[in-house]
């Protein structure tokens, strides 16, 4: 079942539950869905959805930290409550141990060692789900704790 079944699936149980506040989330990403399908002109697969859901996550974030910084923590509540209800259709974290075991395993699989493997171990590990490289390449313990953005990044 796609994602994007899943949440109609889920807003019809909502309907006929009576839970506003589910339903009118769940309404909100099928809305920002629909409207990036209709801008793009094209039919969103599960990544792309799951993309268009943590836009949402970190809209709402950062609005909880502006409502909270001005005072309004009514508002923030409530985005607090919306991203409780993203987050149920977003994939797990990775833990910190499930994070160095991949990084051992795409380094025992590439043979990489070291800063010099870095750029291997990062292919390696985009290729391993939907937390990709920068989870991994952050948690990498080859490389320095505070310098963990690539060289690109770095220079902007």
């Amino acid at each position: 079942m796609s994602l994007k079944q899943r949440l109609t699936d889920d807003m019809k149980a909502a309907m006929k539950s009576g839970d506003k506040a589910s339903l009118g989330v769940i309404r909100l990403m099928l809305a920002a869905i629909k409207q990036r399908e209709v801008d793009e002109r094209i039919e969103l697969d599960d990544a792309q959805v799951l993309a268009a859901l943590d836009k949402m996550v970190k809209q709402r974030r950062d609005s909880v930290s502006q409502f909270e910084a001005a005072g309004r923590t009514d508002l923030a509540e409530i985005e607090k409550s919306e991203i409780v209800v993203i987050e149920r259709y977003l994939p797990a974290k990775l833990g910190e141990a499930e994070i160095v075991a991949a990084i051992d395993a795409a380094m025992a699989e590439t043979g990489a060692s070291g800063p010099a493997g870095t750029a291997v171990r990062s292919g390696c590990s985009a290729s391993r789900g939907r937390q990709g490289w920068r989870s991994i390449y952050r948690a990498d313990p080859a490389r320095p704790a505070a310098g963990w953005q690539s060289r690109s990044r770095a220079a902007r």
